[in-house]
């Protein structure tokens, strides 16, 4: 009994969080269309402007780091209509599926790598931590800095 409560900690499902509530549906339109439809692509790219746009609100700034990772997230969606790239759809799917239920996020670590989310010197090391990092609840920018921190004390 106790392996299986242990289990089921490792799902970060947030059922009241309105952003991990536009990820499930994401994922699951960008399902419909790697699997059924290209129409779900289409759907997908326009529930993720939705999603921008009220974060835009929320946040009330277009430079926010939850910001900046739904304009890349989009981009890359953007990137796979290009005829010949629809195989791109697979990336986001699979890593929204994580995202949505584990809580690993690659864009935000892809994002948080950006030199002007971070003052600290891109090396090799710093990306291995980043992406190996633990999905967390809340930013993996924050968390990251926070690591580095605690890391120079």
């Amino acid at each position: 009994m106790e392996s299986k409560i242990q289990r089921l900690h490792m799902f970060m499902i947030e059922l009241n969080d309105t952003g991990w509530r536009y990820w499930l549906v994401t994922a699951a339109l960008l399902t419909y269309g790697v699997i059924v439809d290209p129409l779900g692509y289409m759907l997908a790219i326009g529930l993720t402007v939705v999603h921008l746009l009220h974060f835009i609100m929320m946040k009330r700034s277009v430079t926010a780091f939850p910001i900046q990772v739904r304009f890349w997230y989009l981009s890359l969606l953007l990137l796979a209509q290009i005829e010949g790239l629809q195989w791109i759809y697979w990336i986001p799917t699979i890593g929204t599926w994580a995202q949505v239920l584990l809580g690993y996020c690659a864009m935000a670590r892809f994002v948080s790598l950006l030199p002007w989310n971070s003052s600290e010197r891109f090396s090799f090391a710093r990306v291995t931590r980043t992406f190996l990092a633990r999905p967390v609840k809340g930013s993996i920018k924050q968390n990251v800095s926070a690591e580095n921190k605690a890391r120079k004390l």
